[in-house]
């Protein structure tokens, strides 16, 4: 335990996040609970052009916990030691807890995903379209079919995306044309904050006026044009923020063995979503 706040020593626990486009949301969330419970751990994001030498980073400096988002969520598979049930059955990766070296790989998009489903009430009832076929679109059509949803997925590269949607019986179309689905997930980088699309939908606005429920994984920023106009059209919105805030605390809690209780959770994710 540290016994000045802020203090590092030789004996802090460090946990990093690998992604194409770092952010400061997870570094808030988990160096926030780290501060607030006391804990000799701090938390930093990076970005890398290697990730095979990163990974290998992670195993030989001791890196406790790495978190992994686009576009690595598949390549790491090959670079760890073990694969959890949640990472095996959908192929993707979010997470990778390192024990003396030994890396083993979860997934925790899809518990996220799974939950917000549930308490947003999206019916089963209506079709859903998941845009994208890479990791995250995996989790998230998983999350969906093992839930009872029917859909499909759309995406332009026809080998990963039909491949996906027939291992979970939805149907894979290269765009969207003029289906009108219930619910749009977007799974795609469009609309993320820093990229070249950052101001863009995934969609078409007419297919925004149609659906009920509005559901964007990209986390930056917490809310993302698709976002908006589902707002702006008194739709039910999902956000990549709250995926983050769901997932990142199920990642907290595999490097650290603490779940904190759901008001300093909350604390944490408003304090994660400053600008």
């Amino acid at each position: 335990m540290r016994t000045i706040a802020g203090d590092l020593t030789k004996d802090t626990r460090l946990c990093i996040s690998l992604s194409g486009r770092p952010g400061n949301t997870g570094t808030r969330f988990h160096n926030y609970l780290y501060d607030a419970l006391g804990l000799d751990y701090v938390y930093k994001a990076f970005t890398t052009t290697d990730i095979t030498a990163a990974i290998a980073g992670v195993r030989g400096l001791g890196i406790r916990g790495c978190a992994v988002s686009m576009p690595w969520k598949e390549d790491v598979i090959a670079l760890v030691d073990e694969m959890e049930p949640s990472a095996s059955a959908i192929e993707s990766v979010n997470t990778i807890v390192n024990t003396d070296g030994h890396l083993v790989a979860y997934n925790t998009d899809y518990l996220a995903i799974e939950a917000l489903l549930s308490r947003h009430a999206v019916p089963t009832s209506g079709e859903v379209a998941v845009l994208g076929s890479g990791g995250m679109a995996k989790a998230t059509v998983a999350a969906c079919a093992n839930n009872g949803y029917s859909g499909v997925v759309v995406a332009r590269n026809e080998r990963t995306g039909a491949a996906l949607a027939s291992k979970y019986g939805f149907t894979w179309v290269p765009d969207l044309g003029p289906s009108r689905p219930h619910t749009i997930i977007n799974c795609t980088p469009i609309g993320m904050e820093g990229g070249s699309d950052a101001g863009a939908l995934p969609v078409v606005m007419a297919a925004v006026d149609a659906a009920g429920v509005i559901f964007d994984v990209v986390p930056r920023p917490a809310r993302t044009p698709l976002v908006a106009a589902g707002e702006e059209r008194g739709k039910v919105t999902i956000t990549g923020a709250e995926v983050m805030s769901l997932q990142a605390l199920e990642q907290f809690v595999l490097y650290t063995g603490v779940r904190p209780d759901d008001a300093l959770v909350a604390e944490a994710t408003e304090y994660s979503r400053r600008v």
